[in-house]
């Protein structure tokens, strides 16, 4: 009976079938999840998620991981593949935009908030340049905050603590959010990264403000088809399109993120 299963399962094709490998940025971790499980049972297609630093997760792919569909936080590192000849040319699929973070007793306000960062009492978390396009983005804001204020820039960067999005950022324990782990002892009482979350519902122990004009950072994500690996690549081309459309655009916004 066992040899007759086996023999079934080899020559079922639906058994056999290779999962859609998709590598996305980890902020896209809480829509892309929901995106997967729908994109799974409307098609029949298996979904195979893989979450990280966009950096890094570039870095992964150059170095020959297979991968079918890559969402960057940013449009440089699709672009970069495709200038390889590892992906087509990438598209914006959905725009972000960078907020901070705080604990509530710090009372931060849009008006306030440069004058809070430069305040050497107040410690300021980040993620990681390069490796992670959050960190980039954060260093953009720093050079605004330079342009409104001589000498902003570099006491920013100074100051700015990188604890995610890198090879060697400190630990934290198993299922436990970094950046509000950071916040909640007090490592850092503020932390610059996307107004977007991995949840739909605000974490009310936290106060989160949107940058002022004069220091607001716009982030464009950035979604590629990589060349197939073998066969037939109508599946990832599937998941692409399927992105694309008003009821998963609309899960996208629910998390944050906008058209």
């Amino acid at each position: 009976m066992l040899s007759l299963a086996l023999l079934a399962t080899a020559l079922n094709p639906a058994c056999a079938k290779e999962p859609l490998k998709v590598f996305a940025a980890g902020s896209l971790t809480g829509p892309f999840t929901v995106l997967a499980r729908q994109f799974e049972a409307d098609s029949g297609e298996p979904v195979q998620m893989v979450f990280g630093p966009a950096g890094l997760l570039l870095e992964r792919i150059e170095q020959g991981e297979p991968a079918d569909v890559f969402a960057s936080a940013n449009m440089a590192h699709p672009q970069q593949l495709a200038r390889e000849g590892k992906a087509i040319p990438p598209l914006v699929f959905i725009h972000n935009s960078m907020c901070v973070l705080a604990r509530p007793e710090l009372s931060l306000t849009k008006e306030n908030l440069l004058a809070k960062l430069l305040d050497p009492a107040i410690k300021i978390g980040t993620s990681t340049p390069k490796a992670d396009p959050g960190g980039d983005y954060a260093w953009v804001l720093f050079a605004n905050a330079g342009k409104v204020q001589p000498g902003a820039r570099e006491l920013l960067e100074g100051k700015a603590q990188q604890l995610v999005g890198g090879k060697n950022n400190p630990s934290v324990p198993a299922g436990q959010d970094a950046v509000k782990y950071f916040l909640e002892h007090k490592q850092v009482d503020t932390f610059i990264g996307y107004c977007s979350s991995r949840e739909t519902t605000p974490d009310t122990r936290f106060t989160k403000v949107t940058l002022p004009r004069e220091l607001a950072v716009a982030a464009d994500f950035g979604l590629t088809v990589l060349h197939p690996r073998s066969g037939s690549h109508d599946t990832a081309y599937r998941f692409a399109l399927f992105l694309l459309t008003p009821a998963a655009q609309q899960i996208l916004v629910d998390y944050g993120f906008s058209r």
